[in-house]
């Protein structure tokens, strides 16, 4: 497996497990845009440092007196 292809998650079921939350959760995220995500095929996917440097960027944000976070709503 290279480097590129285990920072794959194929599916939005390996998203969730990945995030630790239920897919329906990463569906609603996906919906309003929030979540760094792209389409091979049918499928939803997403890279792990994709999604790493975005809970970063969310981090960062609430740390920010008077700013939410992206999908804080959930």
């Amino acid at each position: 497996m290279t480097e590129s292809e285990a920072d794959l998650l194929y599916g939005v079921p390996a998203i969730a497990e990945h995030l630790n939350l239920r897919e329906r959760q990463v569906y609603h995220l996906i919906s309003k845009g929030h979540l760094p995500t792209f389409k091979l095929g049918d499928r939803v996917c997403a890279r792990r440092s994709s999604l790493a440097s975005w809970l970063a960027d969310q981090e960062a944000a609430a740390r920010v007196e008077g700013r939410k976070p992206e999908g804080d709503d959930i």
